[in-house]
């Protein structure tokens, strides 16, 4: 018996369906049955009952259950032990300004035993680390095209707008977009996320609103920098309603009228990547946007 077919097979039956499991360790449903059924083969015997609803347990399955815990948790506690050792117990992670203040700290919570590098990068810096092996897992705010990569929605966010206080005062809340026209966008540079700006640009050219000069690509949105923009009253900036940083009392944060702004945030790994670090991170971040609600 191999490690990745009892993991499978734990797997499988603590999910209570393959569809379900095979998400969790993010492979295809039908390889995960061929591991079960190589499995089985292997010693001779069934081990579980497909049925409509999912799977059921047989005999053998339950003995086999309690002696693959015990050898996976043996395992993972030799790799841990070995880990603290190498660099190779280090997850690389990359992740985006403004993520809600939770997120990292809930997901984080699952791994205790894991040593985390975090890098503040956009979304397309993100992805050429993720493909040249320098980090392990990113938090992007546009799902990567091509088969190299594996992507998981894990945050999705109404957008609201930073106001001058008074300037929220006369418009009330919630605000319209079009009620925004006049004012300057308060951008980030398009080559940091392309697929993101030229969203965001669009909702505003269906409403009414210029979207401005496009900000240089060696200019990075700075947060310190949204806020005297802002305060000034010549200038809005989007920013979701579990914004992570102190607003003065001179800004205001408003939601917009029919959420016609929504963000997304996507964790990205590489499609070969069989380390449970990454699995557990990405299982924990899945978990923490499946129990909230949106922001």
């Amino acid at each position: 018996m191999e490690i990745r077919e009892l993991r499978a097979f734990v797997a499988v039956v603590e999910a209570g369906a393959m569809s379900k499991a095979a998400r969790r360790l993010h492979v295809s449903q039908p390889a995960l049955s061929q591991t079960i059924t190589a499995l089985e083969r292997r010693l001779g015997v069934r081990l579980l009952v497909r049925t409509s609803t999912g799977v059921q347990v047989t005999d053998a399955g339950t003995t086999l259950l309690g002696e693959a815990r015990a050898v996976l948790a043996r395992h993972d506690q030799a790799l841990a032990a070995m880990a603290r050792h190498t660099a190779d117990g280090v997850l690389r992670v990359g992740v985006p300004l403004e993520l809600p203040p939770e997120l990292l700290p809930s997901a984080l919570a699952r791994l205790p035993d894991t040593r985390v590098q975090a890098r503040h990068l956009s979304s397309v810096a993100q992805v050429a680390a993720l493909r040249a092996g320098e980090l392990d897992v990113g938090l992007v705010r546009e799902r990567p095209p091509g088969p190299d990569l594996d992507a998981a929605l894990v945050v999705t966010e109404d957008v609201g707008v930073l106001l001058a206080a008074d300037l929220a005062e006369k418009l009330g809340s919630p605000v319209r977009l079009e009620d925004l026209a006049g004012l300057e966008w308060f951008a980030f540079p398009r080559a940091g996320s392309p697929a993101w700006y030229d969203e965001l640009a669009a909702i505003l050219r269906s409403h009414g609103l210029d979207v401005g000069p496009e900000v240089p690509e060696e200019q990075r949105l700075i947060i310190e920098l949204k806020i005297p923009a802002v305060s000034a009253g010549g200038a809005y900036a989007f920013a979701p309603p579990a914004w992570p940083y102190p607003l003065p009392d001179t800004v205001r944060w408003v939601p917009l009228a029919g959420n016609p702004i929504v963000r997304r945030t996507w964790a990205v790994w590489p499609a070969t990547s069989r380390r449970r670090d990454v699995a557990e991170f990405v299982a924990a971040l899945e978990d923490h946007r499946r129990n909230g609600s949106r922001a």
